[in-house]
């Protein structure tokens, strides 16, 4: 009778793991397949946790699938725990429950997971990361419902870009009658632009190496039988694959315009996303590794040791120091060289660091080990995801291939928001272990005044089932892409740069105009719909203006800052008193205020632990997307005790994207990165590497004992906060 109900016990608990294990499989066998023919690889075996709270599933042939919900992973792996210790055959008894199931299924045409209306999650049970859908395994329904909110996403989509395109140019009338009467006045409208003089002299020289290109092809063709074809083009200004400076999507072009190169790698991330690493290198010193060993190297990040020795280095030099780059929202990594010599990664390679780009998932090119772009479980992540996987895979590929044990990280708007959520204490602290430091532009932490736009306040307006009715659940604005495809590059260039503009508030008054057409080359790229409705919907970042804490939760600090203010302006007015003693059994005002600050120990809301690396923010003074200065507060106030503030700057007239794209910005900018770059490497490895150009005289930064403040204070060059003026900065 116990040998009977034991076997049953192992049936139920069979059953009921099969059953958890087909909603979250890749895909379910279709009609008339055999068991032998699809194997159950594609079925869930286990979930493991990368972070605490981020999930992944693990399929029966060793692949990744993305984001579920912690309880549905944590359930998955209670039942195989319960089957595994019910028998020693409890794998067989699995299979066996597993290929039942998904018969029955079959049979009945019904997907585990039913409508993707039942696959829909409720969205207030987080904050500040609601949970993403469960869509399951394909079938017939679930196809039909996603193409039709594909299409009406496309149309419906396709209707809202259009009035912000149409708001664009219709905004810019205005600007354009004001240009042309100056013209008809004998003035140049451009003659008050900060760098007039320098724009001019650039586009005269551009031109110059146009026509020199031009006299030395009419050359080499009228000499071809000479064999004079294969003269060397270096001194044509860099332009190796044609001299009118053809408007390409392409950073090994540009790279090879000053004289450096880009190959590119294959990193795969822990739920399966395949994504680009691009590398920049000066042919001189390095030479390009064959594709087979750029390829990706399977999901597990950190768990590699490094190569013995870097290939591709010559031994008689010191190896440079690696720097990872990360870009911003509906860019990619190729933001870092559009500007010739003056672009960051450009700039940073030339000076002597070993210069990795890092690009999240989907990209130009969206891919995963097993999903397919129609599958909507191919889009379902947000900034959470692209933190606590892509980062972590992205920085494990560089130190493996470099063979060092860190590396900084400089990273721009989103790319701060993916770093300031992955290094979080309930994300992936262990990330900040190695990171020598965290160079944060343009940081994106908490919303600026931009967000209170209508057409945001649209997106906050609707509901999570509208806004994917609107913008689907696939990729956001897909058509973008396409014209991006379709379009003249100089037309894309000129209506992306009015697009953004319109609509996060910014002007080129900083920037080289003559470059700006293929600025907008390397945006927009693929983003999820989920990701743009973390930004923008009614429940995630635009409700809570703060990537790490709600609105209730920052609004009581700034609260009790100003108390604590008040309370100090309060002890130092009673001590100026004199007999200024209250009754007995009376507070002084004074401390029954501090009395209601003590009520938090210091760092008691604190987003960091003691893994966080040190950080240094550049913001832009004239910033209205994101408010970097209430994030300076946020360290100068004490609310981070474990995190050491090594620099941080901001830069009165700066708007969001001149922190990597404005004409002085290597002076304001880029100098200053690379030697807080240089300080901050350790002292072995400023021992072993190469030191970069205008870094001998700085010295190494030493951190400070966490029992002396942690964070620093306000005028300490090294270990504190710096903060200067735009004048301190010409100075």
């Amino acid at each position: 009778m116990s040998k009977i109900n034991g076997s049953a016990a192992l049936g139920k608990s069979a059953v009921e793991f099969a059953q958890q294990a087909e909603k979250l499989s890749h895909r379910l066998p279709q009609n008339g397949e055999s068991e032998s023919e699809t194997n159950n690889d594609g079925v869930a075996v286990e979930a493991l946790f990368p972070a605490p709270y981020d999930p992944v599933i693990v399929t029966a042939d060793g692949n990744r699938l993305p984001a579920v919900s912690f309880e549905e992973a944590h359930r998955l792996n209670l039942l195989r725990e319960e089957l595994e210790s019910s028998s020693n055959h409890s794998l067989r008894a699995r299979d066996e429950a597993v290929s039942l199931s998904m018969e029955k299924t079959n049979a009945s045409g019904d997907s585990p997971e039913g409508t993707l209306r039942k696959s829909m999650p409720p969205s207030h049970t987080n904050p500040l990361f609601p949970p993403l859908p469960l869509y399951g395994p394909p079938s017939l329904l679930r196809d039909i419902q996603c193409r039709l909110l594909r299409v009406s996403s496309f149309f419906l989509g396709l209707a809202f870009l259009s009035v912000i395109v149409l708001g664009a140019l219709f905004t810019s009338i205005p600007p354009f009658f004001q240009g042309l009467w100056h013209r008809m006045a004998g003035r140049d409208p451009d003659a008050d632009r900060p760098f007039f003089e320098e724009e001019q002299r650039r586009k005269l020289l551009r031109r110059e190496n146009e026509r020199r290109w031009k006299r030395r092809r009419s050359f080499t063709q009228a000499h071809k039988q000479d064999g004079d074809q294969e003269e060397n083009d270096s001194d044509s200004g860099g332009f190796v694959e044609g001299g009118p400076d053809p408007i390409v999507c392409d950073v090994g072009y540009y790279a090879r315009r000053v004289g450096l190169d880009v190959e590119e790698y294959q990193v795969q991330t822990e739920d399966g996303f395949i994504i680009d690493l691009w590398h920049v290198y000066d042919p001189g010193e390095y030479t390009a590794l064959p594709a087979e060993e750029r390829a990706h190297r399977g999901p597990d990040v950190f768990k590699e040791p490094p190569r013995a020795k870097a290939p591709g280095h010559p031994s008689s030099k010191p190896p440079k120091f690696p720097v990872l780059l990360m870009h911003g929202l509906l860019q990619s990594a190729g933001a870092y060289c559009v500007n010739d010599e003056d672009s960051l990664a450009f700039f940073l390679c030339k000076s002597g660091f070993d210069v990795w780009l890092g690009n999240n998932r989907c990209g130009f090119r969206p891919k995963h080990v097993l999903l397919e772009y129609a599958d909507p479980r191919m889009w379902c992540w947000n900034i959470r995801q692209m933190g606590v996987f892509d980062l972590p895979a992205l920085t494990a590929r560089v130190l493996y291939e470099t063979g060092f044990a860190k590396l900084g990280l400089i990273s721009h708007s989103q790319g701060t928001t993916q770093t300031f959520v992955a290094l979080a204490k309930e994300q992936r602290p262990e990330l900040g272990d190695r990171l020598t430091v965290f160079c944060a532009l343009a940081p994106a932490a908490y919303a600026g005044p931009l967000i209170g736009k209508m057409y945001f306040k649209f997106m906050r307006a609707i509901s999570p089932a509208m806004f994917r009715l609107l913008f689907g659940i696939h990729a956001f604005l897909p058509v973008m892409m396409t014209m991006h495809a379709l379009l003249n590059a100089r037309v894309y260039g000129w209506l992306g740069y009015k697009v953004f503009s319109f609509l996060f508030n910014w002007t080129d008054r900083r920037w080289d105009r003559g470059l700006r057409d293929r600025m907008f080359q390397f945006a927009p790229v693929f983003v999820s719909a989920e990701s743009m409705r973390w930004w923008l919907g009614r429940e995630c970042f635009a409700k809570h203006k703060c990537i790490l804490s709600t609105k209730d939760e920052w609004r009581a600090e700034e609260l009790e800052d100003q108390q604590k203010h008040e309370a100090s302006i309060l002890a130092a007015a009673d001590r100026d008193m004199e007999g200024g003693d209250c009754d007995d059994g009376e507070k002084r005002p004074d401390e029954a205020r501090q009395h209601h600050a003590r009520r938090h120990e210091k760092g008691s809301t604190a987003w960091y632990n003691r893994q966080a690396p040190p950080f240094a923010l550049w913001v832009c003074g004239n910033d209205c997307l994101v408010d970097g200065e209430k994030l300076m507060r946020r360290f100068e106030r004490g609310r981070e005790p474990d995190v050491d503030v090594v620099h941080s700057r901001v830069i009165e007239g700066y708007e969001h994207l001149d922190v990597i794209w404005a004409m002085d910005a290597v002076d304001r900018v880029f100098t200053e990165v690379r030697e807080v770059l240089w300080k901050t490497c350790g002292a072995r490895e400023r021992e072993r590497c190469r030191v970069p150009v205008g870094c001998e005289d700085v010295e190494a930064w030493v951190r400070p004992e966490r029992g002396s403040g942690g964070g620093g204070g306000e005028g300490d060059p090294d270990g504190g906060l710096q903060s200067s003026s735009s004048e301190d900065l010409s100075a």
